[in-house]
């Protein structure tokens, strides 16, 4: 064998050992059809680009607890170096946690936090952004723009999510407040992070009659269809505080034409792309904190357009 043919050899076999030694990680999310879900997905797509040590196998729940703890099953018994879970519930993940950590395999939460968060093993790790702040950031710049008195109309997310929970206690806690006690929560209800669903909620809260100026939903999604339902009906939108959270593009841009008065940023990508960066460090034994903070950020039309490219 000459010598070119052996170093065409010798090339080949490296290459080949080290797409062998790629770092395969497995991530399960609550859903595909979802706008900030998939800001996640494309955080998590762009730490994937810029490591070509890394493979991401990505699997859609459906929403579904089951299917996502079949799913986790799945990544195990294929080997995957490690394991991503956009939890469909907090409540379920403590099967998830056990079952990872007996097979020794890393395992990051992201975005939706574990209920056993505070106890996770050594094996495990949560990536994500504290919703004491979303709900409360939100909430405090609904009470600055009512100058402290209205009526407010509450729109939640599912009710097994631990986002929903807690900015929804957000709302409540920040207008308890005296400064903001004369905004009066005329009702609340679940809308599912659902554009669709607000609409249909925001349209029958008109039809009764209800009498309001607030809107407070839990995600910008909500918020939309909340706007949707109300410019299709004989109400003026200038008149009428509305308030999301996720700063998603449609988002931004439903603030840029003046519809949607307040939302959060919440730094998907970010989010993301620690989570890759995390799960990548734990197989390869580097030291991580057990829970790691991607800050939420209030925006609104006075600094927008410092958002606009996020």
């Amino acid at each position: 064998m000459n010598k070119i043919n052996k170093i065409a050899l010798l090339l080949l076999s490296i290459g080949t050992m080290s797409n062998a030694q790629a770092t395969n990680i497995g991530i399960s999310m609550t859903s595909f059809d979802n706008p900030f879900l998939n800001i996640l997905i494309n955080g998590m797509k762009s730490a994937d680009q810029s490591n070509d040590d890394i493979t991401l196998q990505f699997e859609d729940a459906n929403s579904d607890i089951g299917r996502q703890l079949n799913q986790v099953q799945s990544f195990i018994a294929s080997g995957v170096d490690a394991i991503i879970v956009n939890a469909v519930d907090g409540d379920s993940t403590m099967a998830i946690t056990q079952m990872t950590n007996e097979a020794g395999i890393p395992l990051v939460y992201v975005n939706h936090p574990p209920i056993d968060i505070h106890q996770l093993p050594d094996t495990a790790s949560f990536v994500g952004s504290n919703e004491l702040d979303s709900g409360t950031l939100q909430t405090e710049e609904v009470c600055r723009l009512l100058n402290g008195k209205g009526n407010a109309l509450v729109i939640i997310g599912p009710l097994e999510n631990h986002a929903a929970l807690t900015r929804t206690k957000d709302v409540e806690k920040v207008l308890s407040r005296p400064e903001c006690s004369g905004i009066k929560i005329l009702d609340k209800q679940v809308a599912n992070w659902s554009r669709t669903q607000a609409y249909d909620l925001m349209t029958n809260w008109i039809t009764s009659g209800i009498e309001f100026n607030s809107v407070i939903a839990n995600n910008d999604e909500m918020a939309i269809g909340a706007i949707q339902a109300i410019e299709a009906s004989s109400l003026n939108i200038d008149n009428i505080v509305v308030a999301g959270i996720d700063a998603t593009a449609d988002g931004l841009a439903a603030m840029r034409s003046g519809e949607l008065s307040v939302t959060v940023f919440q730094n998907a990508t970010k989010q993301g792309q620690v989570a890759v960066q995390t799960a990548y460090k734990m197989v390869h034994g580097d030291p991580v904190d057990r829970n790691l903070w991607v800050p939420f950020e209030l925006v609104t039309k006075q600094n927008l357009s410092q958002y606009s490219s996020k």
